[in-house]
């Protein structure tokens, strides 16, 4: 590992996994933290929780589909459904550059109320903190989340049998490319716009199903890189037909 951190490494990949064990971990491992899952499950006075935490830097921070608030709150909320976890509560901290707009902000704030009312969730604690003018006029919000976990729900890559088929909720790329069209401002012949959305209505659905062994909520890495984690770390092996990987076809 290099002596100094690189945009790789934030970049939920492979790069970022190997900070995540050979600096984080080293210093704060245990039991939870080591699962390393979208969200840890623990008990507290006979109810089982689901605690996460993400932060958001997307550029741009408005884009097709959707805007940093609405990502930040839609994140979250996916990090505890896929955990099996009924979301329930978010925290929201804020950190905003000198001179940024007043009517941006207000669009964002108004961004993570749609969204959390649209998942059933309320943001009921925060910190806003202003910093210095960088190379922009940017805003960077963290939101951590706190959802219940029902009796039953027993989830995990130790779970996964040989057999076992991979589901995706709809198309890939879709996000990253709205995000990236709109920062290096390509000119496709459609509007491709960002699936940025809750899924905690859909996931407590299949969950009833009880066939559902592990969730995952594939983000920066993408698709490859959850396979990858899902291989290595259950030292399994993952047959993938390319062909019916669901990608749009405009």
């Amino acid at each position: 590992m290099k002596d100094a951190i690189s945009i790789g490494h934030g970049g939920g990949g492979r790069l970022a996994r190997d900070l995540i064990k050979n600096v984080f971990l080293k210093h704060l491992n245990n039991p939870k933290l080591a699962q390393l899952g979208d969200s840890a499950i623990f008990e507290l006075n006979g109810s089982r929780l689901a605690l996460t935490t993400d932060s958001y830097v997307v550029r741009p921070i408005f884009f097709p589909g959707g805007d940093i608030g609405k990502l930040a709150v839609c994140g979250t909320v996916n990090d505890l459904a896929v955990a099996g976890a009924r979301p329930l509560y978010l925290s929201c901290g804020i950190i905003i550059e000198e001179g940024f707009s007043l009517k941006d902000l207000e669009t964002i704030t108004s961004s993570i109320k749609k969204a959390a009312d649209k998942a059933g969730v309320e943001v009921i604690t925060g910190d806003t903190k202003v910093i210095e003018k960088s190379a922009g006029s940017n805003i960077y919000i963290n939101t951590a989340g706190v959802g219940v976990v029902e009796n039953g729900i027993e989830l995990g890559i130790g779970k996964i049998s040989i057999g076992d088929k991979i589901i995706l909720s709809g198309n890939i790329g879709d996000h990253g490319i709205a995000v990236l069209s709109k920062r290096e401002g390509f000119d496709f012949e459609s509007t491709i716009e960002s699936d940025c959305a809750a899924l905690n209505n859909i996931t407590h659905t299949i969950l009833k199903s009880g066939c559902i062994r592990f969730m995952r909520d594939p983000t920066r890495g993408g698709l490859a890189a959850v396979l990858n984690e899902i291989a290595e770390d259950g030292n399994l092996k993952i047959m993938i037909d390319e062909e019916r990987i669901p990608i749009r076809d405009n």
